[in-house]
C-alpha cells in the first residue's frame, strides 16, 4: 500500500488498521478484538532512568516539546484515531489510488514559498505501469500566466539491486533571485531573473553494498538567462546599473550543455534500513560543456561531504553531524556561466536561505541537525550550519566570511510525495556582524525539478 503525504497520512495509516480487523470470510464467527495501534509514531519508552543531560537537553528543549507535542502529536493521533472509527476515508483513498494493487494514482500538490511565486499542480505515479519493475512519477505545477514547471521519472528495476531511468525536465519562472558573486554579497542586493531550463538525462545507480551506491549518466540541458520581474524587486540588469554587482556571465544568453556526472555514496546502513545510527560519505562530479554559444566554454563541478548520524536512544532521535565541501572549475578561456556555479540556499546546503542566495566557484559548509518523530510518518527537525561561497578552491577562505543559517521544519520522507513545511532563517557574514537578514519560509511537496 501507497505511502501519502500529509494530509494524505490519515488514509494509509486507516486503511492498514481496518485491514488487520477485516474477516477472513462471510460468515458470522466472533473476530478476535486486535491491539490497539500505537497512533503517536513513537514507539514505547524503554528506560526509566534518565540521565542529568537528557534532563537538561528537555529543559532547553521545552519550547519546541510543547509545540510538537500539542499542537501537532496529540492533534494528529486524535485525527488518525477518528479517521479509523469512522472509517471515513476509504471512498477518498479509492478516489486518487486506483488499478490493481492501487499503484497507480495521483495526488493535488503545490507549493508556497515567501518572497517567490506560489504554485499548484499534481503528482502522478504508478508503479509496474508499463511493464512489470516500471515506476513513473510525473511531477507538474504552475502558477496561471507566471511559470511553470514538469518533472517526468521513468524508472526500470534490474534485478534487486539496480535500476535506470529516463528523467525529462522542464521550468520556466520569472522570479529567479540574484545578489552577486562571492561571499559578501548583501540581502540589500536582491534582484529577479527569469530562467528557462530544460534537461534530459539518462541513468543508472546500483546498490553495491548495504545502502552504499554507484551511480552515474550523461545528458544534456538548455538554459536561457534574462531580466526577471517579482514585486517591487528590480530586475538583474537594472540592479547592476545602478552600482550593485557585474553582469554575470552567462546573463541573457542561451547556451545548451551535454554533460556527464558521476555519484558515489558510502552508508553503512543495511539496505532498506531508514533510521538508526550510521556513517554516511559521499562525493560527485559534473563535466559539461556549451556547444551552442561558445564551443570554449566548458567546466567541472564537483564535491564530496561526510556525514555522522547518532540514535540517541534507539527510538529514532537521530542526531547528525556532517561536513561538505563543493567546487566549479573551468576547462578552457571562457568562464563558467553563472547559473553552473557553486551554489547554496534551497532545499540543500544552508536551508535558511533563498535557493541561489550565494553563489560562487567553491563552498564549504558544516551543519548539525536533530530529527525526532512527532507523530506517524511526520517528523520534526532543527538544523544549524555554519558556511558559505568562496573563490576558486577556496582560495579566500576566513573565519570571518562565514555565515550562520537556521531552520526548524516538519516533514514527510518516507512518503510519496513528500510534504515539507520551513522556517528558517540567515545571517550576514561575521564580519558583516551576523544580523539575520534573510528569512525563508516554505510549505508543501518540494519541487522536483
Amino acid at each position: 500500500m501507497r505511502n501519502f503525504a500529509w494530509p494524505f497520512l490519515a488514509i494509509a495509516i486507516a486503511l492498514g488498521t481496518c485491514a488487520q480487523s477485516a474477516r477472513a470470510d462471510d460468515d458470522h464467527a466472533p473476530v478476535k478484538k486486535r491491539p490497539l495501534p500505537n497512533y503517536d509514531g513513537r514507539g514505547a519508552h524503554k528506560s526509566a532512568h534518565d540521565s542529568a543531560g537528557t534532563w537538561l537537553a528537555r529543559v532547553l528543549l521545552s519550547p519546541l516539546y510543547l509545540l510538537s507535542e500539542y499542537a501537532i502529536r496529540r492533534p494528529a493521533a486524535a485525527m488518525t484515531s477518528a479517521a479509523e472509527k469512522h472509517d471515513a476515508t476509504s471512498s477518498v483513498y479509492d478516489f486518487f489510488a486506483f488499478g490493481p494493487d492501487h499503484k497507480i494514482g495521483f495526488v493535488p500538490v503545490g507549493f508556497v514559498e515567501f518572497g517567490f511565486n506560489p504554485s499548484v499542480g499534481v503528482y502522478f505515479f504508478g508503479d509496474d505501469l508499463v511493464v512489470p519493475h516500471n515506476h513513473v512519477r510525473l511531477h507538474v505545477e504552475l502558477w496561471p500566466t507566471d511559470w511553470y514547471g514538469a518533472s517526468l521519472r521513468d524508472r526500470y528495476d534490474v534485478g534487486k539491486r539496480s535500476e535506470v531511468e529516463l528523467h525529462l525536465s522542464a521550468i520556466s519562472r520569472p522570479d529567479m533571485v540574484f545578489y552577486g558573486i562571492g561571499p559578501n554579497t548583501l540581502q540589500s542586493q536582491q534582484s529577479r531573473y527569469d530562467e528557462r531550463r530544460f534537461d534530459a538525462r539518462a541513468s543508472f545507480d546500483s546498490r553495491v553494498w548495504r545502502s552504499s551506491h554507484v551511480a552515474g549518466g550523461l545528458g544534456v540541458r538548455k538554459v536561457v538567462v534574462t531580466d526577471g520581474h517579482f514585486g517591487s524587486d528590480p530586475s538583474l540588469s537594472r540592479e547592476s546599473a545602478l552600482g550593485g554587482f557585474p553582469i554575470p556571465f552567462g546573463f541573457d544568453r542561451t547556451y545548451v550543455a551535454p554533460y556527464v556526472d558521476m555519484h558515489v555514496a558510502l552508508d553503512t546502513r543495511r539496505e532498506g534500513e531508514l533510521r538508526g545510527s550510521s556513517f554516511h560519505l559521499e562525493g560527485n562530479a559534473e563535466e559539461g560543456a556549451d556547444v551552442m554559444y561558445s564551443p570554449s566554454t566548458s567546466w567541472i563541478r564537483y564535491g564530496g561531504s561526510a556525514t555522522a548520524t547518532f540514535d540517541l536512544n534507539g527510538r529514532s532521535r537521530l542526531l547528525s553531524f556532517s561536513a561538505a565541501a563543493l567546487f566549479a572549475d573551468s576547462l578552457d578561456r571562457e568562464p563558467i556561466p553563472f547559473t553552473e556555479l557553486v551554489s547554496l540556499g534551497g532545499d540543500t546546503l544552508m536551508r535558511g536561505y533563498f535557493p541561489g542566495r550565494l553563489v560562487d566557484r567553491s563552498a564549504a559548509v558544516a551543519s548539525v541537525e536533530y530529527r525526532w518523530p512527532v507523530a506517524p510518518m511526520v517528523d520534526a527537525e532543527m538544523q544549524a550550519a555554519v558556511g558559505n561561497v568562496f573563490g576558486a578552491h577556496l582560495d579566500d577562505f576566513k573565519p570571518g566570511l562565514l555565515r550562520l543559517s537556521g531552520a526548524l521544519g516538519l516533514a514527510t520522507p518516507l512518503s510519496d510525495p513528500p510534504i515539507e513545511l520551513l522556517v528558517g532563517f540567515g545571517t550576514e557574514t561575521f564580519d558583516h556582524g551576523a544580523q539575520v537578514d534573510s528569512v525563508r519560509v516554505t510549505l508543501g511537496v518540494p519541487r522536483s525539478f
